[in-house]
Formats: structure tokens, C-alpha cells, sequence
């Protein structure tokens, strides 16, 4: 099914079922309940989890199966923003043709860096694709201010031409009249569930780009980037060239990250610099170290941690501490809030940075690592449940 053996079939129809069920999933405390606090299920940071899945996705196939550890692609995730946002001022709110050409222009780029930055490798790979980053920054910040708008950001103004834009037409972001922002809400007891438009099209939009990716880790293509990583050495006595392999790696790598930037766009009709900064593109080397680089879900999980420490725990503040520790005497209450206070809110980086050590220190292989070590614990092997049953009874003259 789908082109997969049946095991990937398996797997792909659980993502899809769990990348659906999202909003229940993400949903699990009560409004009225003081962990509600804790629940992922609204439009915003679910739209997230979807965009840098796809942007970590794309990054593992360079990184996870070539091993070129490239500290410039949110050059890509940029170049996909602005672009969306132009194809808004110039044909109309629909994000449709946006995303291809966020797609294409950013295939375009990836194809000319790294055409260049592929000539080296290792360390140095990676501070050529860094310095093309910062270098693409600088451009968008302060040099190409006609088509950047600079530090203000380029958004959509009145006066733009928007050619295909009809008189009945949404004035935001949305695929054939389907309003990115629009919810159901759906009151279920004491629970709230929030069904967004925008959420369930990047939802689609992130299964394929999971499919391909799963494609790509199952095909002769994906064997060779694996022996790239492996032994680049050894397969260039084969008499292999493996220089059009890992740019094919690259731009693909690229596409994804265009494609996640224009669904940035579709969140919101506004793309600045501040995407292309070197910082952006060591948050997406994070989730896929920290997810499992090289495995197919890793760097989804990575992406999704570091999103809901972002988004959960830095709103995190003295005033909801001191509404969960009210039940405790004042002086232990204002003990444990200054005990938790540098963890939370703003020092949420202080908190996912001491997770990130332990899971490299005790989990090199990401939460995937993890995750299998579990599912060992409870794994019933046939072989040693054998040993402990009790032996049959011989028969009569054996």
C-alpha cells in the first residue's frame, strides 16, 4: 500500500491517525483544572508543531542520512516566507500558488549554495552554509529593503495590486475560501477541543512530507546517502561520485524548509529577517539531535518538544506558581516559586538546555532511543517466558 511494505504501512497510517487526532490528544486536562495550563491544544501551537515538523523533517534527510551538518537553512525557511507573502500583495490571499513558488525559489537557492558549499566537507561545510545564512540575513535586513521592507517586515498593504483578488474573496490567508483561521470549537463536559482550518491543512501537508521522507529513508536514493554518511571514502573507490547524491540531499533538504516558511506565511501574512537568523537554524539542528537524527520520527518529537517548552512553559509565570502552591504555608509557597522561577517563563531555556544534556549524555540516540528502551522493559520475549513454564508431564513408558 502507498508504494510501503506492510510494516511502513503500519507506521505511516499510526502518524496519520495521530497527526489527526492532535487536538484531542493535545487536549487532556479540563479547562477548570490548575494543569489546564499544561494543554497544547490550540490552533497556534498546533500549527507549529505541523511547520517545524516538516522544517526538521527536511533537515534530516541532510543531516540524519548524509551526516552534513548544515547551520544555514533557515536561509530556505525565509526565502519561503517572503516569497508567500509577495504572491499575497500580488495575486491575492490565497496560499496555494505561494507554496509552490516558495517551493521552487527555495529549491533554486539550496541548489546554488549548495553547489558551492558542498565542495567541502565536515566543519567546514557547515560554517560555509552559516556564513551564506548570515549573509542572506544581512541582505534581507538592511540591502534588499524594496523586496524585504527591511526590519519592518514585508506584509500586505492596502494599495498592493492582489490581481486575483474577487470582491466576496477572505481578506487573509486561506486555500479556496477555507480561512486559515477559522475553528470549530467542540465543549465536550469540562473540556474545550478546537478543530483549525489552518491546523488540519498543515496537518495534510506535513503526512506527505512524512511519506516522502519515509520514500526517500526506503529507497536505493536513501541507501546511497546512508554509505555517504557511513564511508564516503570507501565509496569513492567503488567509483562512485557521491557529489550529485548529497546536493540532491541538499536541495530536497531545502524545498522543506521553503515549504515550512510559506506555511509560516499562512499563519500569519507577515515574513521578516529575523526567520534567516543563525538561531533558527540551530533550533532545527536541536530537534533533530534531540528527537533521534536519522530516524524517520525523531526530528517531528524534537521539533514538538522544543515548540511546547517555547509556547507552554515560558508562560509559565510567579503569579500561576503561586496559584499552584497556595495550599502550602506562605513561607514553603515562597520558597518553592524561587525555586522554580529560574526554570520557567522567561528562563524556559534553562530548563530545555538541562534536558537536551541529559538526553545527549543518556540518550544519544534522541527521545527515539528512549522510546525503544520503554518498549524493551515491556516487551515480553516468547523465549524467556518459555523458560519459566512449567515442563509437560512425560508420558507413560517414555
Amino acid at each position: 500500500m502507498f508504494g510501503l511494505n506492510p510494516r511502513d504501512t503500519r507506521f505511516l497510517l499510526i502518524v496519520v491517525f495521530l497527526t489527526l487526532a492532535t487536538p484531542l490528544l493535545l487536549q487532556p486536562f479540563p479547562e477548570s483544572s490548575g494543569l489546564a495550563q499544561f494543554n497544547a491544544g490550540y490552533p497556534d501551537l498546533m500549527q507549529r508543531f505541523a511547520i517545524f515538523g516538516i522544517f526538521a523533517i527536511g533537515f534530516n534527510i541532510l543531516f540524519g542520512l548524509t551526516g552534513y551538518l548544515s547551520f544555514g537553512h533557515a536561509a530556505f525557511l525565509g526565502v519561503g516566507s517572503y516569497t508567500v507573502v509577495w504572491m499575497y500583495k500580488l495575486l491575492g490571499y490565497n496560499i496555494l500558488p505561494g507554496l509552490v513558488l516558495a517551493m521552487v525559489i527555495s529549491g533554486l537557492f539550496a541548489l546554488l549554495i549548495g553547489f558551492i558549499s558542498l565542495r567541502r566537507s565536515g566543519i567546514y561545510f557547515s560554517i560555509l552554509t552559516l556564513a551564506f545564512a548570515q549573509m542572506s540575513y544581512n541582505l534581507a535586513y538592511s540591502v534588499l529593503t524594496p523586496i524585504t521592507n527591511g526590519e519592518t517586515g514585508l506584509q500586505v498593504y492596502s494599495n498592493d495590486p492582489q490581481v486575483l483578488m474577487g470582491a466576496n474573496a477572505p481578506t487573509s490567508p486561506h486555500i479556496f475560501g477555507l480561512v486559515m483561521r477559522d475553528s470549530v470549537q467542540l465543549p465536550v463536559g469540562d473540556w474545550l477541543f478546537t478543530f483549525n482550518i489552518g491546523y488540519y491543512f498543515c496537518a495534510i501537508v506535513a503526512i506527505l512530507a512524512f511519506y516522502i521522507s519515509l520514500r526517500i529513508f526506503r529507497s536505493p536514493f536513501g541507501m546511497m546517502l546512508r554509505a555517504i554518511k557511513t564511508n564516503q571514502t570507501r565509496l569513492n573507490y567503488t567509483g562512485l561520485n557521491p557529489r550529485p547524491y548529497t546536493l540532491a540531499a541538499f536541495v530536497i533538504s531545502g524545498i522543506y524548509a521553503g515549504l515550512a516558511g510559506g506555511l509560516l506565511a499562512a499563519m500569519d501574512p507577515l515574513a521578516g529577517a529575523e526567520r534567516m537568523q543563525w538561531t533558527a537554524s540551530g533550533e532545527v539542528v536541536l530537534m533533530t539531535i534531540l528527537g533521534g537524527a536519522g530516524t524517520l520520527m525523531g526530528p517531528v518529537l524534537g521539533a514538538g518538544f522544543i515548540k511546547y517548552f517555547e509556547n507552554i512553559f515560558s508562560k509559565i509565570n510567579d503569579n500561576v506558581l503561586h496559584a499552584w502552591f497556595a495550599f502550602l504555608p506562605d513561607g514553603l509557597e515562597n520558597f518553592l516559586v524561587a525555586l522554580m522561577h529560574p526554570f520557567v517563563g522567561k528562563g524556559w531555556h534553562l530548563t530545555l538546555g538541562i534536558l537536551f544534556m541529559l538526553v545527549v549524555i543518556f540518550l544519544p540516540g534522541g527521545l527515539i532511543e528512549g522510546g525503544q528502551r520503554i518498549a524493551r522493559l515491556f516487551r515480553r520475549r516468547p523465549d524467556s517466558d518459555s523458560r519459566h513454564q512449567p515442563k509437560p508431564a512425560p508420558h507413560v513408558g517414555e
